[in-house]
């Protein structure tokens, strides 16, 4: 652990080929979770498929790790990803992060509701102030102010001072 620590200290000040020799030497002696900051660490340097093989050793290595799976679906194309996260979803249904990944992947490619309706399923069973303040977001991008309103309602209750969400709510407010 102290080597990814340190490792981990050399990718902060961008000393990026001390990094990869600390998290080898940490692979050496199987401390497997160096993968993930290997595979960082060949992002960083514009290697995505030597960071998309790190985390695809650490999947073999940490069967059934959701987290793995997330991780690794940043370092690959979008057809690819969507398999990646629809595995971390499988393996541990109540992880957010994939649905707001997929959210965020379909708005860019303009498809408002299906990307609304991801984060739904998220809300379903973990109504946080980081998901309700996203969809109303996207509520509010495609002219549903009534909806935007309703999530702005939804995470004050949760966060009544998010300055970013009184934003939003009181521009909707205006507008529904």
């Amino acid at each position: 652990q102290a080597l990814s620590n340190l490792a981990s200290i050399y990718v902060d000040v961008d000393k990026l080929d001390h990094a990869v020799d600390c998290y080898m030497n940490a692979l050496n002696i199987k401390h497997t979770r160096a993968h993930q900051g290997l595979a960082r660490v060949y992002h960083l340097k514009n290697l995505r498929k030597a960071a998309y093989d790190e985390m695809t050793k650490l999947i073999e290595k940490a069967r059934y790790n959701a987290s793995a799976y997330e991780k690794r679906s940043e370092y690959c194309d979008w057809e690819m990803a969507k398999s990646d996260l629809t595995m971390a979803t499988k393996l541990d249904p109540l992880r957010t992060y994939p649905y707001q990944y997929r959210a965020a992947v379909l708005m860019d490619d303009h498809r408002e509701g299906e990307a609304i309706s991801e984060l739904t399923k998220a809300i379903a069973f973990k109504p946080d102030l980081q998901l309700l303040h996203l969809r109303a977001a996207f509520h509010d991008s495609v002219g549903e102010f009534c909806g935007t309103v309703r999530d702005c309602e939804a995470a004050l209750c949760l966060d009544p001072s998010r300055s970013d969400t009184l934003e939003l709510y009181r521009k909707a407010k205006m507008r529904a």
